[in-house]
């Protein structure tokens, strides 16, 4: 089950390997539709002890840094166990 809560932006480690694939004309694209329309989409994280680490929404992480927000919405992913 998904877990919906506001996560501080400075909690939230992006792995490198996603990082690479950061597109900044997507990030600005982004941001203006998160001025027009706020943030409709929650990233997706998983914990990692005191802080967080993306699974899911990059482009949407770095719209929300560039526009100077300090927390976003995001669902709070929990490993399954087998």
């Amino acid at each position: 089950m998904l877990v919906k809560q506001t996560i501080a932006l400075t909690d939230i480690r992006v792995p490198a390997k996603r990082a690479k694939t950061l597109d900044a004309d997507k990030v600005q694209t982004l941001a203006e539709d998160l001025i027009d329309n706020g943030q409709t989409t929650p990233i997706q994280v998983r914990a990692d002890g005191t802080g967080f680490i993306l699974v899911e929404g990059l482009h949407r992480l770095e719209a929300m840094r560039a526009l100077g927000e300090t927390t976003i919405t995001a669902y709070l992913v929990r490993a399954r166990l087998h």
